[in-house]
């Protein structure tokens, strides 16, 4: 039987996440580009070795390779945008409880150290990419990835990402990134989904 990669469903509806994020910015977002990558990944892997292999597995197989670019491109977009989902949640925001709170106070002094470093590493990844909280061996940091790059690829654990790619703000804060960037980190993520992530790394 065919193992085809599915566009997962959204965790809430597509006008939930307003005002920070707009539904129509969510129909382009998830509803174009998300799903475009999903199909243009099932037509590149179709008839090939990889064409029964679940996403994460694909990811590693063609990371670093350039013969097998699009291959990844496609795979880690389909997963950063559907762990970025996961990442925002309506009336999220704020600081967060648990593990992820005390692992933030250790590695950054505060919340609001934070704040600033996540909000920093997405205001300065040039052109297109992601901003991420990640956990490396149980210590906490925030690493930024340019265009498809995933930090599943460098054996670390994501916790929460913010989307920086145009698209992902564009029809709604045009040029203002910086506005999205904060509106999401107070409004929309999801601290509970960081600390089930937290807590699977172990």
């Amino acid at each position: 039987m065919s193992h085809h990669i599915e566009l997962p469903p959204l965790p809430y509806a597509q006008d939930a996440l307003a005002p920070v994020i707009s539904a129509e910015t969510l129909s382009f977002h998830y509803g174009k580009h998300h799903k475009a990558y999903v199909d243009n990944l099932n037509k590149l892997v179709a008839g090939t070795d990889l064409a029964d292999t679940p996403l994460e597995k694909v990811i590693a197989a063609t990371a670093g390779k350039p013969d097998k670019a699009g291959v990844f491109n496609n795979a880690a977009q389909i997963w950063n945008h559907t762990f970025f989902w996961n990442s925002l949640k309506p009336n999220g925001g704020g600081a967060p409880t648990g593990a992820v709170a005390s692992g933030i106070e250790t590695a950054f002094g505060s919340f609001d150290n934070f704040k600033k470093e996540f909000a920093n590493a997405a205001m300065t990844q040039f052109g297109s990419g992601w901003a991420w909280l990640v956990a490396d061996k149980g210590t906490l940091k925030v690493v930024k990835t340019p265009n498809a790059e995933t930090p599943l690829t460098s054996g670390l654990t994501p916790l929460v990402t913010i989307d920086v790619w145009e698209h992902a703000y564009y029809l709604d804060y045009q040029n203002r990134r910086a506005d999205f960037v904060s509106a999401v980190i107070d409004k929309l993520l999801n601290w509970e989904f960081a600390n089930a992530n937290l807590a699977r790394a172990g």
